[in-house]
C-alpha cells in the first residue's frame, strides 16, 4: 500500500516515513502543495493520503479537493490547530479524519487502520449496488429502487434483470436467455412469453419504447447497456 505524506516539517516528515515503512507501507513524500500536486496529477496510484494543513505555498485543503476529484482514496489531515473550524473545514473538503499535532505514532497508525477498515466495508457495500439507468439494484437484498421508491419486480422479472446484469454490454440471443429462465411453476418460458417479460421489465425500469436500457438487437436478442 502506497501512502503520500505531505508535511513541510522535515523532522516530522522523516519520522512519519520511517514509522510507515516499519509497517510495510510504501511511502511517497512531499513538502509543499506544488510537489504534492505533481504526484496527484501524475496518475500514480496512491492508496492513502496524510496531509498537513499549513504548507509554505498553500494548504492541504487544496490537495484534498484535487484528490477528491479523482476518487475516494482515504485522507487523514495532520493539523496543529485542534479547533472546530479546522476540523469542520477538513471534513467538508472530503477528509475521512484528522489528528492534531503533536500525536503519537501508534494513535496515527490506529486511525489509519480504522479508516481503511471503514472504507473497505463501504467499498464492499457499494459493490452490492448496481446502477441501471435511474435505478439502483441491491444485489444483497434483491430489491430495486428508482430514487427512494422501491420498484416491485416479480421473481421472473428480477431473474431476467440478473441475467442482463451478469452479461452487461453483451448481446444475448433469445435462445441463451430462454435457456436460463423458467416460470414459477417450473415450466420453461416460451419465446412469446419472453417478449412480454422484457416489455414489463423495461416499463418498470423506466425504459423507453426504443429500449435505451435494454436494447433490442434485431434478429438476435437483447443487450443491457
Amino acid at each position: 500500500m502506497t501512502v503520500l505524506v505531505v508535511e513541510d516539517d522535515s523532522v516530522i516528515l522523516e519520522g512519519l516515513k520511517f514509522a510507515l515503512m516499519q509497517e510495510d507501507y510504501h511511502v511517497v513524500t512531499a513538502s509543499s502543495v506544488a510537489d504534492a500536486m505533481k504526484v496527484v496529477e501524475s496518475g500514480r496510484l496512491i492508496d492513502f493520503y496524510l496531509l498537513d494543513v499549513m504548507l509554505p505555498d498553500g494548504n492541504g485543503y487544496q490537495i484534498c479537493r484535487a484528490v477528491r476529484q479523482l476518487g475516494q482514496a482515504p485522507i487523514l489531515f495532520l493539523t496543529a490547530c485542534d479547533d472546530e473550524v479546522n476540523t469542520v473545514m477538513a471534513l467538508e473538503q472530503g477528509a475521512d479524519d484528522y489528528i492534531a499535532k503533536p500525536f503519537r505514532i501508534r494513535e496515527l497508525m490506529a486511525r489509519m487502520k480504522a479508516i481503511l477498515r471503514r472504507t473497505s466495508r463501504d467499498s464492499e457495500a457499494a459493490a452490492d449496488i448496481l446502477t441501471v439507468g435511474r435505478n439502483q439494484v441491491n444485489l444483497k437484498t434483491g430489491r430495486v429502487y428508482m430514487g427512494q421508491e422501491e420498484i416491485v419486480l416479480t421473481a421472473m422479472e428480477y431473474k431476467l434483470l440478473l441475467i442482463f446484469l451478469n452479461n452487461r454490454g453483451q448481446t444475448l440471443t433469445r435462445r441463451q436467455i430462454l435457456g436460463h429462465i423458467w416460470d414459477e411453476a417450473g415450466d420453461f418460458v416460451n419465446d412469446n412469453t419472453l417478449s412480454v417479460y422484457v416489455r414489463r421489465l423495461r416499463k418498470k425500469l423506466g425504459d423507453t419504447a426504443e429500449g435505451e436500457l435494454i436494447q433490442t438487437v434485431r434478429g438476435t436478442g437483447y443487450r443491457l447497456v
